[in-house]
């Protein structure tokens, strides 16, 4: 197969390198906003860049992967479908929920699937995790407990332009919990916190946050991320039902130094110091997937309306976050919920890949 990648970013190149290891992926073509940067990624890998994004459909591609900023992937998205052309677009999908069910319409209106970039889907763990409760063995679900923490922030220069760290960071959480549960949240209630540097609450954002989710079957789920957890990056969930649990991320590598005397098992490797190290294999796992869904030979696993449903719950945590009060999904699905990081209506917000 030939896939072409816009994006040569940090995710972008990332995505380069993992797409190399996918099986069938014969030929790849990379581009980039800056033609220049596409070209050293490109030499870098041994593969071919593109003098410019629209010159990259002169390929024939049988698809392409989005990596770029997130304020261009709706527009890449309808380009590629107005090419014809299989996606994959890591999320957000667009910059506000506007722009987003724009993307849901367009994909649904047409036979052209486009994939959107939620790579927990695809993890071991977290698969493991689903089966287990689907198939009864845990029993009824009562608590769930999320949490994704970066072992450091970002640069200060993101942040403005992230979405903050609801959109950006929980919004994985969400995204898995809805998806390993066959449940939908109702309601939410959020709060966050600054204690690091000055510059998260400069840009509007938090740098630790928590919520309460209450799901469809009166099931609770709390989230927490925070940008400074210096044991290493930590992405758990714990799955408790009934006659039974399971905790996904508790491996080898997990940071979690114990205060317990007594250990019956000891960390073998480094703890995981990026979400790229911790979600390697299923990473590779998802860009497989894709191509078998651009090759008409597997179902869409996460359409654009998925990640939409994420978006909603992650609008309903920031505004419960700035109004201190809880917040039912039906309230966000009416108005469509606050766009900007600080609270205007203006859609003004851009998330990171990750």
């Amino acid at each position: 197969m030939k896939i072409g990648l816009i994006g040569t970013g940090r995710i972008g190149a990332f995505h380069a390198t993992t797409l190399q290891q996918v099986p069938g992926v014969t030929d790849l073509v990379v581009a980039d906003a800056d033609p220049a940067r596409a070209a050293s990624l490109a030499r870098t890998l041994g593969v071919r860049a593109a003098a410019g994004i629209g010159e990259l459909y002169a390929d024939r591609l049988d698809g392409v992967v989005i990596t770029a900023a997130t304020s261009a992937h709706a527009a890449l998205i309808h380009q590629a479908l107005d090419a014809g052309v299989p996606v994959f677009c890591e999320k957000p999908v667009a910059l506000d929920v506007a722009g987003t069910i724009g993307v849901v319409e367009r994909a649904q209106a047409g036979p052209v699937p486009v994939q959107i970039g939620f790579q927990r889907r695809f993890d071991a763990g977290y698969r493991a995790a689903r089966e287990a409760l689907r198939s009864g063995e845990l029993g009824w679900l009562h608590t769930l407990r999320a949490c994704t923490s970066d072992q450091s922030p970002p640069p200060a220069g993101y942040i403005p332009t992230s979405g903050g760290l609801f959109r950006d960071c929980s919004i994985h959480d969400f995204d898995v919990l809805r998806w390993l549960t066959g449940r939908e949240v109702v309601s939410v209630y959020a709060q966050g916190s600054n204690r690091g540097a000055s510059f998260f609450a400069d840009g509007d954002d938090v740098d630790t946050c928590a919520a309460l989710l209450r799901l469809d079957d009166d099931t609770l789920a709390t989230v927490t991320a925070t940008r400074y957890n210096g044991a290493g990056h930590d992405v758990r969930l714990e799955v408790c039902g009934s006659r039974g649990a399971r905790i996904v991320g508790l491996d080898d590598r997990a940071p979690l130094p114990s205060a317990e005397p007594k250990l019956s098992w000891r960390r073998a490797a480094a703890p995981y110091a990026t979400f790229m190290e911790r979600f390697q294999e299923a990473y590779v796992t998802e860009l497989g997937v894709f191509t078998e869904v651009a090759a008409g030979r597997a179902a869409n696993p996460c359409p654009p309306a998925e990640a939409l449903e994420a978006l909603y719950v992650a609008e309903a945590c920031e505004r419960s976050r700035r109004s201190g009060a809880p917040v039912a999904l039906a309230e966000v699905r009416a108005t469509g919920g606050p766009a900007g990081p600080s609270g205007r209506a203006d859609g003004g917000t851009a998330g990171g890949a990750r």
